[in-house]
């Protein structure tokens, strides 16, 4: 029975209501939806490629692809780092927003809802961490407590958010949520009482570790010049980013990744099958915020605030959008190989080569066209991007 017979029988049965089925019976439906759009769109019975032999060599010019761009960039942070100046603020930073590109993937990516207003989850983040931390705010939260607590209320914003849009697709769903991040930015901006308004809330405490984890991070380093104070930073926000890394890939491989991707790629056919399409949606919407809300909190520790609202305004939403088409959509290596070549260049790269060759001179102007003459270049040449997920 194809889809459209089984949406039909199931419309003239149950009059278009959603039908609830046993777990089992979902995941089957979701590996029939994801397997009847891998053969439809996959390498073997792609049109554009009129043999075997030719599909092959085009999987194999696309791993020399990414295999190249990944040793390119790899070799050219190593030596940045090494050679160049102080840049373990800038790459820890990036660890932070890797994070962050990883909750937008999965939900653009992996669940299909394109969301433009992931700063604002940022920003409620960072701004739960200044309340619960800074000194003249009574709480007096640590680091752990403001962590989760940061990743729960953006959680709880995003689905909030996201439970009366769960009808709208494409580019209303869009809409919305850019109009939310704005309205996000506004109330940070305007409650001056509780988030301090443009003057943001300082002085975040640094997180504070057992005697023991502190003596061992003082003690790592990378590279000659790399700076006492990133250290702490640099290896917690790692350890971190290679946390959420692995439970947004172990999430991507079981039943519950299964049943995003068959909301995302037929949503009709998926309520057809059984799957509780609201369920779905709100899950990756709250497993993205969160991630977007820890990301959050990590950035106002690392930067000692919770920096001004127009921080966390739509630009910063696009780059990161950016990141993870660069990257690859439903990729958790491409989410995390987007934004350290998306906002790497910006951040990392474009700085170390000013200070090799003073006479450039690069302003941001500069740096931003260097960052779209990459961006162009790897899109002609990969426009799916460097990772295809599932």
């Amino acid at each position: 029975m194809t889809d459209g017979h089984a949406v039909a029988v199931l419309q003239a049965e149950g009059k278009g209501t959603e039908r609830s089925l046993p777990d089992h019976a979902e995941d089957f439906g979701a590996n029939n939806i994801s397997s009847h759009r891998y053969l439809r769109d996959g390498t073997l019975v792609n049109p554009t490629y009129s043999s075997l032999s030719e599909a092959q060599a085009s999987g194999h010019d696309r791993q020399l692809l990414r295999t190249a761009v990944a040793l390119t960039v790899a070799a050219v942070y190593a030596l940045a780092l090494y050679r160049g100046p102080a840049l373990g603020s800038q790459v820890t930073n990036l660890f932070i927003f890797s994070i962050l590109a990883l909750g937008l993937n999965v939900i653009v990516g992996s669940a299909g809802m394109f969301h433009l207003g992931i700063a604002a989850l940022f920003g409620i983040g960072a701004y739960t961490t200044g309340v619960l931390t800074v000194p003249a705010n009574p709480f007096g939260c640590g680091f752990w407590t403001s962590l989760a607590a940061s990743s729960g209320a953006a959680a709880l914003a995003g689905v909030v958010l996201g439970a009366p849009l769960l009808r709208l697709r494409g580019d209303y769903f869009a809409l919305v949520t850019l109009a939310f991040g704005e309205v996000v930015r506004f109330s940070l901006r305007n409650f001056e009482e509780i988030t301090g308004g443009t003057r943001a809330l300082n002085p975040v405490p640094p997180p504070v570790l057992p005697d023991w984890l502190a003596a061992a991070v003082a003690r790592l380093s990378i590279g000659h010049d790399f700076a006492q104070e990133y250290r702490l930073f640099y290896w917690l926000d790692l350890g971190l980013l290679l946390l959420a890394a692995l439970v947004v890939w172990d999430l991507q491989n079981s039943a519950v990744g299964r049943r995003w991707r068959a909301v995302r790629d037929d949503e009709l056919a998926a309520a057809s099958l059984g799957i509780n399409i609201a369920r779905t949606k709100l899950s990756a919407l709250a497993l993205g915020s969160a991630l977007a809300g820890m990301a959050g909190s990590l950035y106002a520790f690392k930067i000692t605030s919770t920096a001004s609202p127009e921080a966390y305004d739509f630009s910063r939403s696009a780059i990161m959008l950016c990141a993870v088409l660069v990257g690859g959509l439903a990729s958790v290596r491409g989410a995390i190989a987007g934004t350290f070549l998306v906002l790497g260049i910006d951040n990392v790269l474009a700085p170390w080569v000013d200070s090799l060759v003073q006479t450039w001179q690069l302003a941001e102007s500069g740096n931003r066209f260097l960052v779209f003459s990459n961006w162009r270049m790897l899109i002609f040449v990969r426009p799916a991007g460097l990772f295809v997920g599932k």
